[in-house]
């Protein structure tokens, strides 16, 4: 009994072994995720603006959000969807990107 026991667990040569679910992203998760994570980034940098401004980013934030001026409120606002949106950006090339990768087989 104990020698079947040990040929039934022994693996036999080209038996296939178990494969390995690839990890996936969530793509809409992903996107509201990092879309939330570098809108709450904007509104910390735009406040470190405010209290130290000898120390601002403004410039910077004039040459990657269109339309983006210092400091209006609507200009906020404007900046605020668009650091979202960014995110959001980033998500939907790099999850399928990502995904589609992740299961690629030779």
């Amino acid at each position: 009994m104990a020698e079947s026991l040990q040929a039934s667990h022994q693996r036999k040569p080209g038996t296939p072994l178990a494969s390995m679910q690839a990890s996936r992203i969530p793509v809409i998760a992903f996107g509201v995720s990092l879309g939330s994570f570098l809108a709450i980034t904007y509104v910390l940098c735009v406040g470190f603006d405010l209290f130290f401004p000898g120390q601002a980013m403004y410039q910077t934030w004039l040459r990657l959000l269109p339309g983006f001026t210092w400091l209006s409120w609507p200009s906020f606002l404007l900046g605020l969807v668009e650091s979202f949106a960014y995110g959001w950006y980033v998500a939907l090339i790099f999850g399928p990107l990502f995904n589609f990768f992740a299961n690629w087989r030779n």
